[in-house]
């Protein structure tokens, strides 16, 4: 099988590329390395790896590397709330507008599984599990284009969605602003963090296990096809105040504190039901503890000290 992968040296793409290629997929990596990152240096040794610098934007280019595609995986995006706002127009063109480019030129033939996120669920119900069937409510700009590309890819068919609870996890194009890898960092260098609205709660799942189920929509594709999934830790719907408790189990010098005032500029407080993705037979090898481990060796090589004299 050829896999094409728009946004492939990104967070995730850098560590599901190397995946894809060790089972011996044929893999394409578009990106346009807007990072300056070298995370796919090591997938160059294999001959079936190719990679492109470009824009997943650019009709042209797509339409030919369609042309040699059985499956499309469209990771390339703006993430986050915080980088979604200070490009509302990239954020729209390429969370959505590339995504809607891609499943208009690809035949019916061809495969399409995108993650998306559920952040989509917004504000869920005090004590009501979201799952795939839950309203779709969401409260940003980054949300918003991920339900409307998701849509798009739906409408198609012969494609899987995959709503992505807050991934957490090392990769060599590695992201510091997520929950729990922010969060690990401050209690690792810092040993202090002041949490705004710590009663919000959301899911977790680690980025090797993103890979996964990556995987196992490829080798499960028929009999999953048409449908979204949630992903994430079934026993990992936690409050940032509940993160921080479990993050203090590892680094007990690690003091947290509610603020009494301010307000998180991310509101998402939702739990989330995985039963749909767990009933197809997949299941996570990370658990939240075992990341968090897993980061602490991680941030003892890495230090973001780039305008630091210490």
């Amino acid at each position: 099988m050829k896999i094409l992968i728009t946004g492939g040296a990104g967070y995730i793409g850098s560590v599901l590329t190397p995946i894809l290629l060790a089972k011996g997929y044929e893999v394409t990596v578009l990106d346009n390395f807007m990072f300056g990152q070298n995370s796919l240096a090591d997938c160059c040794q294999y001959d079936k790896f190719h990679v492109v610098r470009g824009d997943c934007r650019d009709e042209s280019l797509i339409k030919n590397l369609l042309k040699n595609s059985d499956a499309i995986i469209p990771l390339a995006a703006l993430v986050g709330a915080p980088l979604c706002n200070r490009d509302n127009i990239g954020t729209r063109t390429i969370n959505y507008e590339a995504v809607k480019l891609i499943c208009d030129l690809a035949s019916k033939q061809q495969r399409i599984l995108m993650p998306v996120t559920n952040s989509g669920y917004g504000i869920g119900e005090a004590g009501k599990f979201c799952t795939e069937e839950s309203p779709l409510r969401p409260i940003s700009l980054y949300g918003t284009t991920k339900v409307d590309a998701e849509r798009s890819v739906l409408e198609r068919e012969n494609s899987i969605t995959f709503r992505l609870a807050t991934v957490f996890g090392m990769s060599p194009r590695m992201r510091m602003d997520l929950l729990v890898n922010d969060f690990v960092y401050r209690a690792f260098y810092d040993r202090a963090v002041v949490i705004f609205e710590g009663h919000f709660k959301r899911n977790y799942i680690h980025i090797r296990d993103v890979a996964k189920v990556f995987v196992h929509g490829i080798e499960n594709f028929e009999h999953m096809k048409g449908k979204p999934y949630n992903v994430g830790l079934e026993d990992a719907n936690l409050s940032k105040l509940e993160l921080c408790f479990e993050i203090k189990k590892y680094l007990p010098n690690f003091t947290y504190l509610e603020a009494p005032i301010g307000e998180d500029p991310d509101k998402r407080d939702y739990i989330v039901s995985n039963k749909r993705i767990l009933d197809t037979g997949f299941s996570p090898d990370w658990s939240l503890g075992k990341g968090i481990k897993e980061l602490i060796k991680g941030y003892t090589i890495l230090r973001n000290s780039i305008y630091s004299n210490i």
